[in-house]
């Protein structure tokens, strides 16, 4: 009799266990679920709360820039940003993990001023971006870390004809410069090597675009960002630049960027190099020829 019972019942006993463990694993897949975090949305007041975390690190060799394709902030750190600041960086945005991609740069971003060919001055050589004028004066534009605190230009390294003096200059937080043609001696074409210079522009996202620099040549390539943020260390940050992946190499710092006869803005820096390849950060014109009243031509 008891045999039978215990016979009987085993059936009704197994289905029970198994009913439990059914509403046990249902909860625990419910616990799971419930217990993945989303992803954060990305909007502009987490990418204005990111942009302000990252410029207060104060960081040398790092840049940042709004993606426009995604809405979030690419943050770029070069080879000179040590393991320990890449942890205070990642720290800094955790709390906005959703809105932001922080990688690694080839190579050291830098202001790219060196002996050579080009414009020059004491120890220095940077490239001429665009010839402009106001009235009858002629000038032209270049990197305001080029001309900061070096009155006179010459055509050549051994400074033997004279441009003319730096008459504005404005780095960091900008980064242009203007010198006045004052050797009758020295032309001053509106052209770009063969391009005639027909007005300026302002670069949008994917635009195609070229560069030409005293050391490299004309370089073309697309913008990839706008309103990039740099920081070239030692405190010279410069805002609201254009983002290419044009290479560049010093001696080209002051460079034109252009699209067809347009200029679009003046070279500032970047990191990497024409072998390897590099990304390139641009002063838009429209800043410099508005502070001093100039016009290309």
């Amino acid at each position: 009799m008891t045999a039978r019972r215990t016979t009987t019942r085993r059936p009704q006993l197994i289905a029970y266990v198994l009913s439990l463990l059914g509403m046990a694993a249902l909860t625990l897949s419910g616990t799971s679920a419930a217990a993945a975090p989303a992803a954060a949305p990305t909007t502009p007041s987490s990418v204005s709360g990111l942009t302000s975390a990252v410029a207060s690190l104060g960081i040398d060799g790092t840049a940042w820039a709004v993606d426009k394709h995604s809405g979030k902030l690419r943050v770029l750190a070069d080879s000179t940003v040590t393991d320990t600041e890449l942890v205070r960086l990642r720290h800094a945005t955790g709390r906005f993990a959703g809105a932001v991609v922080i990688e690694r740069l080839d190579g050291r971003l830098r202001t790219l001023v060196s002996g050579g060919d080009g414009i020059h001055a004491a120890g220095r050589r940077c490239t001429a971006g665009v010839n402009v004028q106001s009235g009858s004066t002629y000038y032209f534009v270049t990197a305001g870390h080029c001309t900061s605190d070096l009155p006179t230009w010459y055509t050549s390294a051994a400074m033997d004809t004279a441009v003319g003096p730096t008459t504005g200059s404005s780095f960091p937080g900008n980064d242009f410069g203007v010198v006045r043609y004052a050797n009758p001696a020295v032309p001053h074409p509106g052209t770009i090597g063969t391009v005639d210079v027909n007005g300026t522009a302002s670069a949008y996202v994917g635009q195609r675009v070229c560069t030409r620099g005293a050391t490299t040549g004309v370089r073309c390539g697309v913008v990839t960002a706008l309103n990039a943020s740099v920081n070239y260390g030692g405190g010279d940050i410069v805002y609201g630049l254009i983002q290419t992946n044009i290479c560049a190499e010093p001696g080209d710092s002051g460079g034109p960027l252009y699209a067809g006869d347009k200029v679009i803005g003046i070279l500032s820096g970047g990191s990497g190099n024409c072998a390897t390849g590099g990304t390139t950060y641009y002063q838009p014109i429209q800043e410099v020829l508005s502070a001093y009243g100039l016009s290309v031509y």
